[in-house]
């Protein structure tokens, strides 16, 4: 009988669109490392004898200009990198959190699983984007405090799952002759417990990562996120949305990029989460 990660990946294989969807990615990610290297313009330099410049038309401008005269391709490309960074690192500081939360209140139990998961509830019924914003008009505007204001809300969602399936393992034999063997709660947590939760925090995180980059994208659109002269897919989406009638290039170029990331994390998400279901096997 083949292993979980064996078997899981021999379906994650066989699942097509999955598949095409992180080759996707995969290139996405490469154009966005590798693509300044050959493009002959900077992210800053303007342009001014080509202003909101049609892509395609034979100059080096691949992509087009915006109305700064500054070269789109190179912009989106930093826009896509910035953008998932922010996916990243904001996901990385949820995932840190809510695993660590949920796996101590699902292995403790009791009252203290009861206080920590009324402060989830409680959190939960706040308005999210509200405290971000509540941090971003306190600390000012930062990439740093973005990473860390936005993984700060998002990890409500892994400490459920992370609690619920803490509650089913703690029932487990190799857990109670951890505690048998006078193991200490900690140790058991982290040496016991979160390892055997890979598989779900492997899935949140590739589905949280599409869904962080939009909650960025939506802060940049409303000036709250990254900004000049950085740029970040929604920045570049706010400002071409001003041109939309007239250069809608400005706003197609970078929507596109960000329409086709979101949608293949979220299918390779999908690919992910059924290759690693239980009852699939």
């Amino acid at each position: 009988m083949s292993g979980l990660w064996p078997d899981s990946r021999r379906r994650l294989s066989a699942n097509r669109g999955a598949v095409f969807a992180l080759y996707i990615i995969l290139a996405i990610v490469a154009l966005a490392l590798v693509g300044p290297w050959f493009n002959p313009n900077s992210i800053e330099a303007l342009d001014w004898s080509h202003v909101a410049t049609v892509p395609g038309l034979g100059n080096s401008h691949w992509f087009g200009t915006d109305r700064l005269g500054r070269d789109l391709f190179a912009r989106t490309l930093e826009g896509t990198r910035v953008s998932l960074v922010v996916g990243l690192v904001a996901s990385a500081v949820s995932l840190a959190v809510g695993v660590s939360y949920g796996a101590i209140a699902g292995y403790v139990g009791g009252r203290t699983d009861n206080l920590m998961m009324r402060i989830i509830e409680i959190l939960s019924g706040l308005p999210l984007i509200f405290f971000v914003i509540f941090l971003t008009v306190i600390f000012g505007r930062s990439e740093s405090l973005l990473f860390v204001s936005i993984g700060a809300v998002g990890w409500l969602t892994m400490a459920r799952i992370v609690r619920g399936q803490t509650l089913s393992l703690r029932r487990q034999e190799f857990i109670e002759a951890a505690v048998a063997s006078g193991a200490s709660p900690g140790r058991i947590i982290f040496k016991h417990v979160i390892p055997n939760l890979i598989g779900p925090v492997i899935v949140y995180a590739t589905l949280a990562v599409p869904q962080i980059i939009l909650f960025e994208s939506f802060l940049s659109f409303l000036g709250l996120g990254v900004q000049e002269p950085r740029a970040s897919l929604g920045t570049l989406i706010a400002e071409g949305a001003g041109e939309m009638e007239a250069a809608p290039w400005i706003l197609l170029v970078p929507g596109g990029f960000l329409a086709i990331l979101l949608l293949c994390l979220n299918i390779f998400g999908d690919g992910l989460r059924d290759a690693l279901d239980a009852k699939e096997r």
